[in-house]
């Protein structure tokens, strides 16, 4: 099957870009001149040029295409660059929808986000809910993927944390660290892409992924402080001092933390993926042995 990839040269895009290939697809990446480089199967990858948001450029890129796998994605806003969630997860969706009804591809797998709701969320669960609604209304067959926290080699999140705890032995927990999350490894979502394509079960569906069981933020903290073999001592900061630091700062790229991304954090991200392990036939991973994989 020939498949289209936008996001192919990301953290999760890589890894689904590998089991295409591995499962003897044929892949066709959407790139931005310049990001080249991140793709990790360059030489057995077809490059199509162009931005999410350029629609010729999607047109040609979908062109002869059987499947599109959408991937782009992303968690903080840039408005002076343009970089906002409208633009990316609405407007890239509705370009690549389009374009691909036009080229006569029937398949669309879709990446969502945990949490996606079209009131009382944040602009990042609401945008992902619009774009979902236009997938799902857009006559094609498709698959959404719902994902919780995604975890593995060169994500932007656990790798975050084990750097802080190789350098130093504290380390911050905004507030009492018991909202939760269901982190999931990498791998198992980049299986669930791909097999989608072969398994008719998972047309039409919506599935929210997660890791096994829901973890709080201090036990991914502590179970991840166990597999690196590291002593760590959390720190926990009132919740008034991070709101008002990401209200002061959080305009600014530098500044690890958003108003939005802190809301979302406290609010908690969890699911039951028992449709989603019993469809796709996968083993679900613990978080322990998921780390243990690549970190221990």
């Amino acid at each position: 099957m020939q498949v289209l990839v936008t996001g192919g040269s990301g953290f999760v895009g890589n890894r689904v870009v590998a089991e295409l290939l591995a499962r003897r697809h044929q892949v066709r990446a959407l790139v931005r001149p310049g990001s080249e480089g991140k793709l990790k199967d360059l030489n057995r990858v077809e490059v199509a040029w162009g931005s999410i948001l350029d629609e010729a450029a999607v047109a040609e890129a979908a062109r002869g295409c059987d499947a599109v796998i959408h991937l782009v994605g992303i968690i903080r806003e840039f408005p002076g660059r343009g970089v906002t969630f409208e633009a990316v997860h609405v407007r890239a969706t509705k370009v690549l929808v389009d374009a691909a009804r036009g080229a006569g591809i029937r398949r669309f797998l879709h990446m969502s986000a945990l949490g996606a709701r079209g009131r009382n969320a944040d602009p990042y669960h609401v945008t992902n809910f619009q774009a979902e609604e236009y997938v799902r209304h857009s006559g094609l067959t498709y698959t959404i993927f719902r994902p919780s926290v995604i975890y593995g080699p060169e994500d932007q999140s656990i790798n975050l944390f084990a750097r802080q705890m190789r350098a130093f032995p504290l380390f911050p927990v905004i507030g009492d660290g018991l909202y939760q999350m269901q982190p999931v490894a990498v791998g198992t979502v980049a299986q669930a892409f791909a097999l989608a394509l072969e398994l008719p079960a998972t047309e039409n569906r919506i599935y929210e992924v997660g890791g096994p069981e829901p973890l709080t933020f201090n036990e991914i903290i502590d179970t991840l402080a166990a597999v690196m073999d590291r002593r760590v001592w959390k720190v926990h900061l009132p919740v008034w001092t991070l709101r008002l630091a990401a209200f002061l700062l959080g305009r600014f790229a530098w500044f690890p933390l958003t108003t939005g991304q802190l809301r979302m954090l406290l609010e908690g991200n969890t699911c039951a993926p028992t449709a989603f392990y019993r469809d796709f036939e996968l083993a679900p991973i613990s978080f322990q042995d998921g780390l243990a994989r690549y970190l221990a």
